[in-house]
């Protein structure tokens, strides 16, 4: 049964991503001792817990939730557990964290291509989100600067394709417009 406050068209793991990305980053911060990357990234895994607390209300399917949300407090209770006791060397435990925080975050900036080659077939750009372009953009390039500042790659590297995904996914709305998909025929000439 689908209700107007139900929860059911909404994606779950972008939340769940997001927030152990939050976490990977928070950690990284805390590493390198910079209040830029924990206060944001803090606040980053407020929200998201929230998120995932109010989408878990809104579910249908509550056990598939928690399910997704205990393995990723696994994974992340095995991460850190690697990071924290497994690796006892500082620098050689940043540079394994923020290697792996990077990979991460290249793959969350990436998978909004997954559509790719849906929106090229069906001309639409309907599974795209514009706002949520707008906002990768401004984001990545704002990490991109900030890690330029810092000359920290580990922050530079993972956030330029942040910045190529969104003039991508710019060049896609506006190659398939949604003035094209409101007249999907051309008009007769008289």
């Amino acid at each position: 049964m689908v209700t107007a406050s139900s929860a059911v068209d909404i994606q779950f793991l972008p939340f769940l991503t997001t927030a152990i990305n939050n976490c990977g980053w928070l950690y990284y911060g805390q590493l390198k001792g910079d209040w830029t990357l924990m206060t944001v990234n803090w606040i980053g895994v407020s929200l998201q817990v929230c998120y995932i607390l109010a989408y878990l209300y809104f579910s249908n399917e509550k056990f598939q939730v928690m399910t997704k949300v205990v393995l990723a407090g696994a994974i992340l209770g095995t991460v850190y557990y690697y990071f924290a006791l497994m690796v006892s060397d500082a620098e050689l435990r940043l540079h394994q964290l923020g290697f792996l925080c990077s990979a991460f975050t290249i793959s969350m900036y990436l998978s909004p291509l997954a559509d790719l080659a849906k929106i090229v077939r069906t001309r639409s750009t309907k599974c795209l989100s514009f706002p949520l372009t707008v906002a990768t953009l401004l984001t990545s390039t704002s990490w991109t600067l900030y890690g330029a500042h810092l000359t920290d790659p580990y922050i530079v590297i993972p956030n330029v394709p942040g910045i190529l995904t969104s003039l991508v996914r710019f060049w896609l709305f506006w190659r398939f417009s949604p003035v094209q998909e409101k007249f999907p025929f051309r008009p007769v000439q008289a």
